[in-house]
């Protein structure tokens, strides 16, 4: 216990490895959380969508941010597993939870490594109309993108994202094109 001093919490996340693989501790854990007054979010792969299904039943996730990590052509080879299904299904589930306001908030984080930046309109489109963030990707084997080089990857998108760089942090980036359609809207 720290005394003196007051400690303010107002959630926590779950992440990985993969949280939604052990269900029945990561429903007993956020379950134990949100009777403490927290506020619960899951960063997920997405390829357990029975357990998303089962914490947005159940009232206790607020937020989920889903990593789609490719084009949906390239996703099974790159997991080296059969993912593709599941992985939709838990964007479809998150999207229409989130619509229908029975998911508080919902993200598409699309991860970046170098040389596969054409591959982010695809996915944005794909995740259709909810949050879009660009992250960082960072090996060791590959330098990673800068922010200005997500910046620029940002631009081919029409509507603002939020951009997460080592260096930078997050901030929310609106490119001429975004900021031109919501104009239009």
């Amino acid at each position: 216990m720290i005394r003196g001093s007051l400690i303010a919490v107002s959630g926590v996340v779950f992440s990985g490895g993969e949280p939604t693989m052990q269900k029945d501790a990561l429903m007993a854990l956020a379950k134990a959380a949100k009777t403490k007054g927290l506020a619960v979010g899951v960063h997920t792969n997405g390829v357990y969508p029975h357990t998303l299904q089962s914490l947005i039943d159940s009232r206790l996730v607020d937020h989920v941010a889903l990593d789609i990590k490719a084009r949906w052509v390239r996703y099974n080879n790159l997991l080296k597993g059969n993912y593709v299904d599941d992985v939709q299904k838990s964007l479809a589930l998150c999207r229409e939870a989130h619509k229908s306001g029975h998911l508080r908030e919902f993200e598409v984080v699309i991860t970046l490594f170098r040389g596969f930046d054409d591959e982010v309109p695809q996915i944005a489109q794909d995740a259709g109309d909810v949050d879009i963030v660009l992250q960082q990707g960072v090996t060791g084997r590959v330098h990673p993108l800068t922010e200005a080089e997500m910046k620029n990857i940002a631009d081919s998108l029409p509507r603002s994202v939020r951009i997460r760089t080592r260096e930078g942090g997050e901030i929310v980036y609106e490119s001429d094109r975004s900021r031109r359609n919501a104009r239009k809207r």
